[in-house]
């Protein structure tokens, strides 16, 4: 099949199915793995060039609503009548089934089980671990500075938060993003801050903005030295790597207690 991915997160579960020879373009923000980087780019994840999209001859495109915006994208597959699967997970097991319709269009539906069942595996493995413990710490995600975006009870950085012995600070929240503004945030006085800017290189997430905002210097998370810059490529975009992005925040919520797992094979390609 000629397939052609138009956001991050798809991309890599074609990864997973191990499909990626069958790309024949992605989004300009799809980077993993190494060997998309030489693919046609078919412009940002909300701004797909649609015409040199068609021009590819794609057999299936895989669409995405998981970021805002990109209901515009999808709307011009349907106009031009090319095939797509648009895909939406919120949650854990949304993704495990994902990644089982896209190997069943596919036409390697067994590989795709094998990766969902570990996958769904190693998530009750660090969630029994999670029940042992007795503390877990509150953590604020922030996904975007101004305005301010963080995760709500209905997305997976809660779920995340959760196997990894913590617990969303927004998670009562329902909804899966949530915008807010700092004083709410002061108000809730989260144990952890982790910085993870949507669609921001790593590199120019700089924790010293942050800690300029009025009353920063108060926060729980600031006096004991617990704010980080987290990988948006491990907890932002809804694919099997968010596992990986669970274990490393376990380890570091819980060092001792999360010390014995390790990433399963399937998972870590």
């Amino acid at each position: 099949m000629r397939l052609i991915s138009i956001c991050p997160s798809n991309t890599e579960l074609v990864a997973y199915l191990g499909l990626t020879d069958q790309l024949v373009g992605v989004d300009d923000f799809s980077d993993w793995p190494a060997t998309v980087h030489e693919l046609p780019k078919l412009g940002p994840d909300l701004s797909i060039d649609i015409d040199a999209l068609e021009a590819l001859q794609p057999d299936l495109v895989l669409a995405s609503l998981s970021v805002p915006g990109m209901e515009k994208n999808i709307e011009a597959l349907q106009e031009r009548n090319i095939p797509h699967l648009v895909f939406n997970a919120n949650s854990l097991a949304e993704i495990a089934q994902e990644l089982k319709i896209l190997g069943k269009a596919c036409g390697v539906e067994q590989r795709a089980q094998q990766i969902a069942e570990e996958y769904s595996q190693f998530i009750e493995h660090l969630r029994t671990v999670a029940q042992s413990i007795h503390h877990h710490p509150t953590i604020y995600w922030e996904w975007w500075p101004n305005p301010i975006f963080t995760p709500g009870k209905i997305n997976w950085l809660t779920e995340i938060s959760a196997i990894a012995g913590g617990s969303n600070l927004f998670q009562d929240v329902e909804l899966a993003s949530v915008q807010t503004d700092w004083t709410d945030v002061i108000s809730r006085n989260p144990d952890y801050i982790m910085m993870a800017w949507v669609g921001v290189a790593f590199e120019r997430i700089q924790p010293a903005n942050l800690l300029k905002r009025p009353h920063a210097q108060e926060l729980q998370a600031i006096k004991m030295n617990q704010l980080h810059v987290m990988e948006e490529w491990l907890y932002c975009r809804p694919s099997p790597r968010l596992v990986e992005g669970a274990l490393k925040l376990a380890k570091l919520l819980h060092p001792e207690e999360y010390a014995h797992l390790k990433l399963p094979h399937l998972l870590a390609c």
